[in-house]
């Protein structure tokens, strides 16, 4: 007698065969991405984890560390339509959104026209984002949580998919405006860009110093892109896993029981820490070719998930301390 499949195991399928075409998607994106981007493997990791997620990152390091070509390859190799904004102190939030003109046609007749800003882009390239004034910041910020403009009273929906890559320099803080830290908790991962280790560098200099560079193909399009997050949300979460999130998340928070937090953090992460967890979990096991998030990918997630959501009191700071440590120690406990 043969066995009747039922609507769940068909759906399980399904997800499996959609699954397993990401899988091939996603490692030909790896390969090109790696024929621009030497070395930083964690890098290009955790910036593709938060757009295969449906989010922004914020790039964090020293200039020169080729933050702004990473996001220019991904939008090459993801076939996204790519804009790029240097942030300044005078950059207002009309040359980021848009503005009304005012045209006359042959008539005489006078009427305002919108024209789009550079915000109208599926990866938007947000180069030091901290040099731009708060009524700037805010005004882009408020774009990307709400994916839609309003100007003079009229709604634009922006570009889907849309994605914000931003970028920090976080030693030459002359004439900047850190980020408030409810602005910060817009951006799914923070991604610290370090420098490059020495086989990296000197295939740095063989390959970028020449008469030719390597260029990057595009691999996917906007329309795929969409498809393989929303296939991101549809992957299945073990009770477990779900249970390390919240206790790792609960336990970052002051007055929660975890006596170092208490005596550490001035302020912890809030539900949409979980939030990016559960999603990037996810997308990380299906980067690296699992279709459930595991253990594993929690503790290598806790610090861009963590790191730009909490902050550590005076005392803490005196001692020299930094969040990555009471991160690392925080993923230490989880461990046993």
């Amino acid at each position: 007698m043969g066995m009747i499949k039922t609507e769940a195991s068909l759906d399980e399928q399904a997800i499996v065969a959609a699954a397993e075409r990401a899988l091939s998607d996603i490692a030909a994106i790896r390969t090109e991405v790696s024929k621009v981007i030497f070395g930083q493997e964690s890098v290009v990791e955790n910036t593709l984890l938060a757009v295969l997620s449906g989010g922004h990152a914020l790039l964090v390091g020293v200039p020169g560390l080729a933050k702004t070509r990473l996001v220019t390859t991904l939008g090459e190799v993801l076939g996204l339509a790519a804009n790029r904004i240097q942030f300044t102190p005078d950059l207002m939030p009309s040359d980021i959104l848009g503005s009304e003109v005012m045209d006359q046609d042959d008539s005489g007749r006078r009427s305002f026209r919108f024209v789009k800003g550079p915000v109208f882009a599926q990866l938007l390239m947000a180069d030091e984002i901290n040099r731009a004034s708060p009524r700037t910041q805010s005004a882009l910020l408020q774009a990307m949580q709400e994916y839609h403009i309003t100007i003079a009273g009229q709604r634009y929906d922006l570009p889907s998919p849309f994605h914000v890559l931003a970028t920090q320099n976080p030693l030459e803080q002359e004439g900047t405006y850190p980020l408030p830290e409810a602005q910060l908790d817009r951006f799914l991962l923070q991604v610290d860009v370090n420098y490059p280790e020495l086989a990296a560098e000197r295939q740095i200099l063989l390959e970028t110093t020449g008469l030719t560079e390597a260029k990057p193909e595009p691999v996917i399009n906007a329309a795929r892109l969409s498809e393989i997050q929303t296939l991101v949300r549809q992957m299945p979460v073990s009770d477990t896993v779900v249970d390390a999130i919240l206790s790792l998340v609960r336990s970052a928070r002051p007055g929660q029981g975890n006596a170092s937090t208490d005596k550490h953090v001035a302020w912890g992460p809030g539900p949409r820490a979980g939030q990016a967890m559960m999603l990037c979990a996810r997308a990380r096991a299906l980067y690296e070719g699992r279709l459930a998030p595991s253990l594993d990918d929690i503790y290598a997630l806790a610090e861009p998930v963590l790191e730009h959501r909490m902050a550590l009191t005076f005392a803490a700071r005196a001692e020299g301390m930094s969040v990555r440590d009471v991160i690392a120690g925080l993923v230490k406990q989880a461990k046993g």
